[in-house]
């Protein structure tokens, strides 16, 4: 018998927990689970253990939207985990469906940001019931009734109603287990927090006795069975078995036949028999299931309403590898096999659309931001691919026949002696300031900067800041075009030879700027081994080798010490590159070329204006 399944709709409470980057909702989870008793005494758990991509732990970020459930005092709690990024701002939107409430996670220091503004306007236009959780009340400087007071000026911005604007607010340390119902009051463990959810928030909204339907949130694969897809049970049951419709709308009903039904508990899944009304659970017994279909009994039923998600503002071209190293480094490196993998990606991840071009082997993928492609790059690599990225665009539109880019509003802090150099860059880049505050040490600027200003903008916050700036942004609006942007001033170092590169010419190319590549790495034409600091490309042959005499000064012999190459991120990389240039990701190398790898085939491309 499925316990979970037996409980009723009235003792369950589905909830999100939403908040900015590093503002600690994941560590929240964590907890919620560790009290609620989740874990064995004995048992070994990971901290964040719900971020569990393995570039999640590495970036220290969330990027997919992932579900679980507590069980407190014979009452169930699913708990949905959401990015923080503006960049996977498609994984919240859709999870809205699956639940009735929200868990606000706000930095007692830092207050709401740029992403929790984005979420928390999703969250509210849908008519959810927020609660407030002031984290990190430990934190120096921390200043919880500031960030009460900043939170409820943003439901007035947001229009929020009377219930969500009277939401309550609970205060502690995520990391520490503890919450408190006022910043002084009595320190408790989580249950209060538990309490709060129950006696806050509604239970779901569902009729137990009319026909099974169900709207799909989310979408998870199993080599087992494919496609699951995820959902809360709106009406009726579902058992093993079950003969069921796939609905969308203008498509015609696809059949189908449930062949498995999947529970979540705090970190596993378990199979279950039966589905009931209120649950969030995840069907197998599809050939092909997406996001945002209705799942019913009747093919005649009407399908759900989905939320409307974000338009993508930035597109990037996939093609196949065709580098002189091609399917040396790779398992995966032909066009059907890219083509494939990026459809896979596109079913999952509502937010990216994928399209093929004209060219053979080039594909287009349009997206929210850089870091939202660089995850997935950096995902097939690791699966095996190799493939070539290009330079992030901007998509733009024509309104009422104008030609018009998008625009982000960017929220940034920054230590004050380096305002001047942002002031600079965020000029450089076509942006206009709309506030400045300076508070502590540290001035906020919000600009509105078209999207096209902003690719790279964070690397160089972190340069002009010494890596203490901090930035989001969110999508603003679509405006009139705002003309040519020139986000590099330098040229680049291209290899005109192939080989392995030698101690002895890299000394002498490095006169001429910044290496990205150090001794003995090989090197092929039209290959970018650094940055010139002029302007201009310059070739140039990183394999020439010292010619040795029988004649030699004394003291000639001693070892040349180059200084470290720089070495780019994936992300770095693809915001870096110039129009008429790609990176070529593989499972083992992030490497920068000319788009055109032939000298006299690019200086022709140029002639004709052909090089971008």
């Amino acid at each position: 018998m499925d316990e979970n399944s037996l409980i009723a709709p009235a003792d369950i409470r589905n909830i999100a927990i939403i908040a900015h980057v590093d503002h600690g909702k994941t560590t929240l989870v964590d907890q919620l689970l560790q009290q609620a008793g989740s874990f064995r005494d004995n048992e070994a758990v990971a901290d964040r253990a719900m971020d569990s991509m393995d570039q999640e732990r590495e970036r220290g970020i969330t990027i997919k939207a992932k579900n679980t459930s507590v069980k407190w005092e014979g009452k169930i709690i699913n708990i949905v985990d959401t990015p923080g990024h503006a960049d996977f701002g498609g994984e919240v939107e859709r999870v809205m469906k699956m639940v009735e409430g929200v868990m606000l996670v706000v930095d007692a220091y830092e207050g709401p940001q740029a992403q929790t503004r984005f979420v928390l306007k999703k969250a509210l236009a849908e008519g959810l019931t927020p609660i407030v959780f002031v984290n990190k009340i430990d934190r120096p400087n921390a200043d919880p009734m500031a960030v009460h007071d900043k939170v409820l000026e943003l439901f007035l911005e947001l229009d929020a109603n009377e219930d969500q604007f009277n939401a309550p607010f609970l205060y502690g340390s995520a990391r520490d287990g503890y919450a408190r119902r006022s910043p002084e009051g009595e320190e408790m463990d989580m249950n209060t927090l538990f309490e709060v959810v129950m006696s806050e928030i509604p239970a779901p909204a569902v009729d137990p006795d009319a026909e099974f339907k169900m709207l799909v949130s989310n979408i998870d694969w199993s080599d087992y069975v494919g496609r699951i897809a995820i959902g809360k049970i709106l009406a009726g049951k579902v058992e093993i078995g079950t003969q069921v419709w796939r609905l969308r709308e203008g498509q015609a009903p696809q059949r189908a036949k449930i062949s498995k039904i999947f529970e979540y508990n705090a970190l596993s899944t378990t199979e279950a028999d039966f589905g009931m009304a209120g649950h969030i659970v995840g069907l197998a017994g599809f050939e092909d299931v997406d996001i945002g279909e209705t799942i019913a009994l009747s093919n005649d039923a009407e399908p759900l309403p989905f939320v409307d998600i974000d338009p993508p503002t930035v597109q990037m071209s996939f093609s196949v590898n065709d580098g002189p190293f091609a399917g040396l480094e790779g398992s995966k490196v032909t066009s059907r096999e890219i083509w494939d993998r990026l459809v896979r990606e596109a079913r999952t991840n509502i937010s990216i659309s994928v399209a093929e071009t004209g060219e053979a082997g080039v594909y287009r993928v349009n997206a929210r931001g850089a870091m939202q492609v660089a995850v997935v790059v950096e995902t097939m690599r690791r699966e095996g691919f190799e493939m070539l990225v290009s330079r992030p665009t901007v998509i733009k539109k024509e309104i009422d026949g104008v030609k018009c880019e998008p625009f982000e509003t960017a929220y940034i802090e920054v230590p004050d002696h380096a305002v001047g150099g942002i002031m600079q860059s965020l000029a450089t880049r076509k942006g206009v300031v709309d506030m400045m505050e300076a508070k502590n040490g540290r001035t906020n600027i919000e600009a509105t900067v078209p999207t096209r200003g902003l690719i790279g903008f964070e690397f160089e916050l972190l340069n002009l800041t010494s890596g203490e700036g901090i930035m989001s942004h969110l999508f603003k609006e679509y405006r009139k075009d705002s003309g040519d942007i020139r986000t590099r001033s330098t040229g680049t170092l291209i290899s005109m030879e192939r080989g392995t590169a030698m101690t002895y010419s890299l000394v002498s190319i490095e006169e001429r700027g910044k290496l990205f590549i150090g001794a003995t790495e090989e090197v092929y034409v039209g290959m970018i081994i650094g940055e010139n600091s002029r302007a201009d490309d310059l070739p140039v042959n990183p394999t020439k080798a010292k010619q040795l005499t029988n004649h030699r000064a004394s003291g000639t012999d001693k070892s040349v010490q180059l200084p470290p190459p720089i070495k780019f991120s994936l992300e770095r990389a693809i915001e870096y590159i110039a129009p008429d240039e790609l990176v070529e990701a593989t499972p083992v190398n992030i490497r920068l070329r000319k788009r055109i790898l032939d000298p006299n085939e690019r200086k022709r491309a140029v002639k004709r204006g052909e090089d971008q």
